[in-house]
């Protein structure tokens, strides 16, 4: 017997709440959690099931990808392609959007996803997880196009995300609160474990990836300085640094415990042409929804991230994001930089 509020009971109960609710939102959300629950029996069955290891392909960014990146992507469209609540959906995965085939029912939303983000730590054992985004479709539900998906973060209806670690979690917003769900494996059910989460304001950790360093620029420079520089140093107390190279990981643990998240704009990155190195339609903008929502700041250094007008699919941003206090002082040091 387990006691508590299951995933579905929650979002039925939101769903009343709201006058005119059709139950087709409340849909979509029901087949992103059937995804996930896929997901993570992929996931934690591994090299049980020839999971793990290359698929011997690369993305539309040029990474290699894992067997669980495109088994999971494949998974994610079978689970919500079929039952009439989208009208098409994109993924990191994929090189395009991908339109829902002309067999099933069109809906009225579009979905983002990066199905298995930080799988490169898949062969380790390391946590990952998925990430998602729900937005209404402004074109019609015939045939959605490119432009439809390039909403700024603002627009968002709902994100979230799973993390596959000692436990899976499902942490979702639709704009009233972050709340967190843990898989009860024996009944197949996310269970309510973490309602109303809120990010602490202050803090004595950042994550970022320290071998840049050198190619960071001043005010991330600056900041990591004085960070280190501990209860010596001018912002008199010490801090742990950390990385996992998992967003989602990451994430989770500043949700829980406060912190800061950085992979900043840097020399390298520049070098390259691009405009970052997370995803801003299926990283960074329902991330800094659900940390938003959570009382956290989310920024590229300068501005804030779901005001920025997206121009392409897979357009890529810098991101820093976590408890407020620290990312609007991170916020200061770039605009006096100007």
């Amino acid at each position: 017997m387990h006691h508590g509020t299951t995933i579905t009971q929650f979002i039925s109960e939101e769903q009343r709440r709201v006058t005119g609710a059709t139950g087709e939102f409340t849909g979509l959300l029901n087949d992103i959690v059937t995804a996930c629950k896929m997901i993570s029996h992929q996931v934690n069955h591994g090299a049980l099931v020839g999971a793990l290891g290359t698929a011997g392909s690369e993305n539309v960014q040029g990474e290699t990808q894992k067997k669980l990146d495109v088994l999971s992507n494949e998974l994610f469209i079978q689970s919500t392609e079929w039952a009439g609540h989208l009208a098409a959906m994109a993924s990191e995965e994929m090189d395009d959007i991908y339109q829902i085939p002309e067999e099933y029912l069109r809906g009225k939303y579009l979905l983002t996803f990066d199905p298995l983000d930080g799988s490169s730590n898949i062969d380790v054992n390391v946590s990952v997880g998925t990430i998602f985004s729900i937005l209404r479709c402004p074109g019609g539900k015939d045939k959605p196009t490119i432009r439809d998906f390039l909403q700024a973060g603002t627009q968002q209806v709902a994100a979230g995300y799973a993390l596959y670690g000692p436990s899976t979690m499902m942490v979702l917003t639709t704009g009233s609160g972050v709340n967190g769900f843990t898989l009860d494996q024996n009944i197949g059910e996310f269970i309510l474990t973490h309602p109303d989460l809120k990010i602490p304001a202050e803090t004595q950790e950042f994550a970022i990836n320290a071998s840049n360093q050198r190619f960071w620029d001043a005010p991330v420079k600056r900041y990591v300085e004085e960070c280190l520089a501990g209860s010596e140093g001018p912002r008199g107390k010490d801090f742990n640094m950390r990385w996992i190279a998992s967003m989602v990981a990451e994430v989770h643990r500043i949700l829980v415990r406060g912190g800061v998240f950085m992979y900043p704009m840097d020399e390298k990155i520049r070098a390259k042409g691009q405009g970052g190195k997370l995803r801003l339609l299926y990283e960074a903008n329902p991330m800094s929804f659900v940390i938003e929502q959570a009382g956290g700041g989310s920024i590229t250094g300068p501005d804030r991230i779901m005001e920025l007008q997206p121009e392409g699919l897979h357009q890529r941003v810098p991101v820093i994001l976590g408890s407020r206090t620290e990312v609007e002082r991170l916020q200061a040091y770039y605009r006096e930089q100007g």
